[in-house]
């Protein structure tokens, strides 16, 4: 008879900080965010688990002014000023080519490549899945480093793809403000669907 494992249940304080208690910041103090707990971050993203290991999510970390100019050329006029205040912000990205990496990350089926590289469609959809499920626990690994996160749908992907990534097979996901909290950086709390909505039994 094989030992059953069991998993150790997180505490009520670390499900404060990563779910019910975290809120998506608008506005940031100007207090910087070090390379380390950006790091930090990518540590905790990358153990998220994708279709065969694939992690397709790619990241590019905009803190520079120089990048910041670059970037705001791509956000919706109602994201500029909290861009700018924050002082990270990541695109989220995914890596069109992610199917390369296979033999790497997947040795056991490494001819999965060539399946991918065969077929367009299956490749979009499997990496744009396994890319979805990491950019969700991108934010929930901000929260778990102590920074608040704020994740934007309000940009041109044509306009920062253009920008920051015309030499390589990566695009735009999605685009998220990394830091501490500033001044009234939350909107009121706003409902939830309950589980009589929401779930179903079978």
């Amino acid at each position: 008879m094989t030992d059953t494992i069991t998993l150790e249940k997180l505490d009520e304080r670390g499900r404060n900080l990563v779910f019910t208690g975290a809120r998506t910041s608008n506005t940031f103090a100007p207090t910087p965010v070090s390379d380390e707990e950006l790091r930090d971050i990518w540590e905790l993203t990358r153990w998220t688990p994708t279709m065969a290991n694939t992690q397709p999510l790619r990241v590019v970390f905009v803190r520079t002014p120089e990048g910041k100019e670059r970037l705001l050329r791509g956000m919706a006029e109602g994201n500029v000023a909290k861009t700018e205040s924050a002082p990270v912000t990541a695109i989220v990205a995914y890596d069109k080519s992610w199917h390369e990496q296979i033999p790497t990350v997947f040795p056991i089926r490494p001819e999965m490549r060539d399946y991918f590289e065969a077929d367009e469609d299956a490749r979009h959809g499997a990496g744009s899945f396994s890319a979805g499920l990491q950019a969700g626990a991108f934010i929930l690994a901000i929260r778990a480093a102590g920074l608040a996160a704020g994740p934007m749908g309000g940009y041109d992907k044509e306009t920062i793809d253009k920008e920051f990534f015309s030499d390589s097979n990566w695009t735009t996901l999605m685009v998220v403000n990394i830091g501490h909290p500033g001044e009234n950086p939350w909107f009121d709390r706003l409902p939830r669907v309950d589980a009589e909505t929401a779930v179903a039994w079978a």
